[in-house]
């Protein structure tokens, strides 16, 4: 695919009003979700359920693109058509996850790094071929006692950094997501130091492989509070830390930023990418959007239950969050619209 192609699907999955849905769980993932609200954790289910959320209705008008998985891509619809075929009618651009997971990492206790280089220029011609656009890649990283480490951050900006340039050699956008974990008691400046560092490193390994930042997209955590910390940063708070820290760090030339929702509640993730857009927008160099799971996913899979009898009410559970979060794209959310469901 030509360098122009891919920064055209880059910017058209950071369109004005619109973002990205995150429904690439992996089987492990997804059957955790399903067991908590009791539905059966079958392979039948996790088709109906995603079949669920890409024939929901004008999902398109909000949604720019959808991370699918493995087993996403090559299902298909109860009457036989493939839910990337149902993606691409909607007009939402079909993305694939494309790491195997976070494994332990030798050496650095409590830290992990990525799987998934083996076979992936293979894995990319085959995606491409069954009709991916682009595709993820999530590294993880802990805030904890004396970590992350250097060799941590090395090791998963190293991972990053191959596999992007390994999508864009084969045809396929880049989402490069480096997640700092809400896990903990640690403060926010914290989080901000741990972040900066994250992607000051990211960035220096993103150019040493040659990686085009016209054709990536940035997938970052916000700069918040661990969940356990007892001092949590307002909204504003968050909103400026977050984009002081990607100002510093991250090159104008990436086509966008996606933000991960990262465990926030559903209306905290609106409320600060919105305030983002509204105090910032005018300085920041790249369009600011949305890259959410739970965040969007969540409400409708507790009013789906499995039974479908509740699809309808699901889809429209799944429309308003997306639409909440498109209003946060263009900065223009509030909470009045958390009651107009």
């Amino acid at each position: 695919m030509d360098a122009q192609t891919l920064e055209n699907t880059a910017k058209a999955m950071v369109a004005p009003g619109k973002g990205l849905l995150a429904m690439d769980e992996s089987t492990g993932t997804s059957n955790q979700r399903f067991e908590k609200v009791g539905i059966p954790t079958t392979v039948e289910k996790r088709r109906e359920y995603r079949e669920l959320i890409l024939t929901a209705p004008r999902l398109g008008e909000f949604i720019s693109g959808a991370i699918l998985f493995d087993e996403t891509i090559r299902q298909t619809t109860e009457d036989g058509k493939p839910l990337i075929k149902v993606a691409i009618d909607a007009g939402i651009i079909p993305g694939i996850k494309l790491d195997t997971g976070a494994k332990d990492l030798a050496g650095h206790p409590g830290e992990k790094v990525t799987e998934g280089l083996d076979g992936l220029r293979d894995r990319i011609a085959e995606y491409v071929q069954m009709g991916a656009k682009f595709a993820k890649w999530r590294a993880v990283i802990t805030i904890g006692k004396d970590i992350p480490s250097l060799g941590c951050l090395e090791a998963n900006a190293h991972a990053l950094s191959r596999y992007a340039a390994l999508c864009q050699e084969g045809g396929l956008v880049a989402i490069v997501e480096p997640e700092v974990l809400m896990d903990g008691d640690h403060s926010i400046e914290r989080c901000y130091e741990a972040t900066e560092k994250t992607l000051h490193i990211l960035f220096d390994r993103l150019y040493t492989q040659r990686v085009v930042l016209e054709q990536m997209i940035l997938k970052p955590s916000m700069v918040i509070a661990g969940k356990d910390c007892p001092q949590q940063a307002s909204v504003d708070v968050v909103a400026e830390a977050t984009v002081t820290c990607l100002l510093r760090t991250v090159p104008a030339a990436v086509a966008g930023v996606a933000f991960l929702s990262g465990g926030q509640t559903n209306e905290l993730a609106s409320a600060h990418l919105n305030a983002m857009n509204v105090r910032f927008k005018d300085i920041l160099p790249w369009p600011v959007t949305f890259s959410y799971a739970r965040a969007i996913q969540q409400p409708a899979l507790e009013v789906w239950k499995g039974e479908e009898a509740n699809i309808k009410e699901a889809q429209k559970a799944l429309l308003h969050r997306a639409r909440c979060n498109a209003a946060a794209r263009n900065g223009e959310y509030s909470q009045e619209m958390e009651s107009a469901v």
